[in-house]
């Protein structure tokens, strides 16, 4: 357990192997909050013009590849109960930690440090991680640990309505797009993971990562940020803090959607900074196509005007070969080259 970062007693400097070369450092952490990324009022959908919030979303999924959304239909204080739950993960006592702490890879819930490939790391992240399959709930629920005692009930409940988020959002941009209603139902959206990310507080956090920029290799990323911002997103060459919401989800295009929409829309490389006062705990909720579907550009976006710039890939094989490049989407897509 002392691979652990919360278990390590207070430090003054950040230890050699989580100490970034300078050209990845992330240096000035303190980077400015920004307001231009798009916060869309989901209620509008009903209540107001249903073309307009489409609209939104596909134009800041366009220029941005990230969104937030509000008054989505997950109540605020649901919200902060399950990521109190997760948090709780991450402070269990000996005796329960070595239930869910493993490197093996034949189990489906696994909670680690830095990343599942740890061993072969020249540098670690800052963060603590928890992660496991959420969709279809029952085959996977009674697979989770019974510690904290409320986690199976809550996350489960939690889990459902996130699913039922990511439909709703999907159908919004399949029409969008101009593709049938009910799209990217079945199983191109036949799989959920759950991500919890926890980034102690760090000494210097100009020398260190608590996720280093990569893009998401999913259909869709529902992310509950918490109190503590620490998001990133590139944007132009520049990067952008993404403000914190308690009421908010943060929404995420996988490289995923990406190809299906032809380049269409955008899935933006982001990362996550660690804090020298605070700790942050983030969860992702991965919608993401069942491993035997192919991904490809979707036929009624392509003519001969829009001619398809990707490949028919089959996802389980694109997943693999996204987490060997460490979510470095330009050498995933070379290596379909070779």
């Amino acid at each position: 357990m002392e691979k652990l970062i919360s278990n390590w007693s207070s430090m003054e400097s950040v230890p050699g192997g989580y100490t970034f070369p300078p050209e990845l450092r992330p240096g000035d952490t303190k980077i400015p909050i920004s307001h231009t990324i798009p916060v869309i009022d989901l209620s509008e959908e009903y209540t107001g013009d249903r073309t307009n919030t489409i609209q939104k979303i596909i134009k800041a999924s366009e220029e941005f590849g990230f969104f937030q959304v509000i008054n989505h239909g997950i109540p605020e204080n649901e919200m902060k109960q399950t990521m109190s739950v997760f948090e709780e993960v991450f402070q269990l006592p000996d005796e329960y930690e070595q239930i869910v702490y493993n490197d093996d890879p034949s189990k489906t819930c696994k909670k680690f440090s830095s990343s599942l490939r740890s061993e072969t790391e020249e540098v670690h992240l800052w963060r603590e991680s928890f992660r496991h399959p959420a969709y279809p709930l029952e085959e996977w629920q009674h697979l989770w640990p019974e510690n904290p005692t409320s986690y199976r009930k809550c996350v489960g409940d939690f889990s459902v309505k996130i699913k039922e988020l990511g439909s709703r959002i999907m159908n919004l941009i399949s029409e969008g797009l101009g593709l049938e209603c009910g799209y990217f139902d079945e199983d191109l959206s036949g799989s959920m993971i759950i991500s919890v990310n926890h980034y102690p507080s760090c000494p210097n956090p100009s020398l260190t990562l608590g996720l280093t920029k990569h893009s998401d290799a999913y259909l869709l990323t529902i992310l509950q940020q918490g109190d503590v911002s620490g998001l990133q997103v590139l944007k132009d060459g520049e990067w952008i803090g993404v403000e914190a919401f308690p009421d908010a989800f943060v929404i995420n295009i996988g490289y995923a959607l990406k190809i299906i929409s032809n380049g269409k829309l955008q899935s933006a490389e982001h990362r996550a900074v660690t804090n020298s006062t605070h700790a942050r705990t983030a969860a992702a909720f991965f919608i993401a196509p069942k491993g035997e579907c192919f991904v490809e550009p979707a036929e009624d976006i392509i003519d001969e005007h829009n001619p398809p710039i990707f490949k028919s890939y089959k996802y389980q094989e694109f997943l693999w070969r996204f987490f060997d490049k460490h979510g470095d989407m330009e050498k995933v897509m070379k290596t379909f080259e070779e």
